[in-house]
């Protein structure tokens, strides 16, 4: 196989398999190369993947040796992404009755997913992550995004107890929205033991919804590692959960006027990179 097939190859391997280890033994059967060439072509690689800022590859120690890849958004493509998203969310037509807004479009729209994916993945690389949970079922595109970043499975918290997901736990939690008592439960065999959770949603408001999943996490035994929102609002100031990670920040809204959306600082400060460090200095800043 010449290199520049080699190359083609071995790219497209590493980016359908995010934050999964790939064996250089593996790539040199399917390509029919000495590791040491395998060795040269992925360090070519990951400079170009470095300087464009698309991810980064680590080498993995090991008997076979292996790489693995994990996305990152790079810089213009970040802060092109926090000014269009504040745009288009921006718009006053979006506001809906009890003060929620309409993103339905927007959580539907691939390149979105694609890029937020990234953005909730990148802070937890590291932490063992080896579940994302999510409410059903606005976020559980978001959910999906991210977990093929991180490699790792989606479990879906339902409103309602289904039978096809044979026996479930459930908790009772008070609606932050609405302020009336509602259910959510988890089949017992989607959860992973020794569960590492990311938990993401689409909307937060006070929390409450996070904290439910929280509380019904603990009844897994399971960590929950972080938390990922694509909008949070100002309002109430005090949240009934800590340490999240919000994408942006949804001001007062007012019926007619335009919608005041701020992007999280690291999406448009030059050098930003979200964090879980980042994530608690958004939620001091602004709580």
């Amino acid at each position: 196989m010449r290199r520049a097939e080699r190359l083609i190859r071995v790219t497209q391997r590493l980016l359908d398999h995010p934050n999964d280890a790939v064996s250089l033994s593996d790539l040199a059967d399917e390509t029919g190369s000495a590791k040491s060439s395998l060795s040269e072509d992925v360090a070519i690689i990951r400079r170009v993947l470095t300087a464009h800022g698309s991810g980064v590859i680590d080498t993995l120690a090991g008997a076979s040796g292996g790489v693995r890849f994990r996305p990152r958004v790079p810089e213009p493509v970040r802060m092109a992404f926090a000014k269009r998203m504040a745009e288009r969310l921006a718009d006053p037509s979006r506001l809906l009755p009890g003060g929620f807004l309409y993103m339905s479009d927007v959580l539907g729209d691939p390149d979105v997913l694609e890029i937020t994916g990234r953005l909730f993945a990148e802070p937890f690389y590291d932490s063992g992550v080896n579940v994302v949970v999510t409410m059903e079922t606005k976020g559980i595109p978001l959910a999906v995004a991210a977990a093929r970043c991180l490699h790792v499975p989606v479990v879906i918290v339902r409103r309602e107890h289904r039978v096809t997901d044979g026996a479930a736990l459930s908790v009772h939690y008070v609606s932050g929205s609405e302020r009336r008592i509602q259910t959510m439960s988890i089949s017992t065999r989607a959860m992973p033991s020794d569960a590492r959770a990311l938990i993401v949603d689409d909307f937060m408001r006070a929390g409450a919804t996070v904290k439910a999943v929280r509380g019904l996490l603990a009844e897994f035994h399971a960590q929950v590692v972080g938390t990922a929102v694509f909008v949070a609002t100002d309002q109430p100031r005090e949240k009934l959960v800590d340490r999240y990670l919000a994408l942006f920040r949804l001001g007062t809204l007012e019926e007619g006027k335009r919608i005041e959306v701020r992007p999280a600082e690291f999406l448009w400060r030059e050098g930003g990179t979200p964090s879980t460090a980042h994530a608690n200095e958004e939620v001091i800043a602004h709580e």
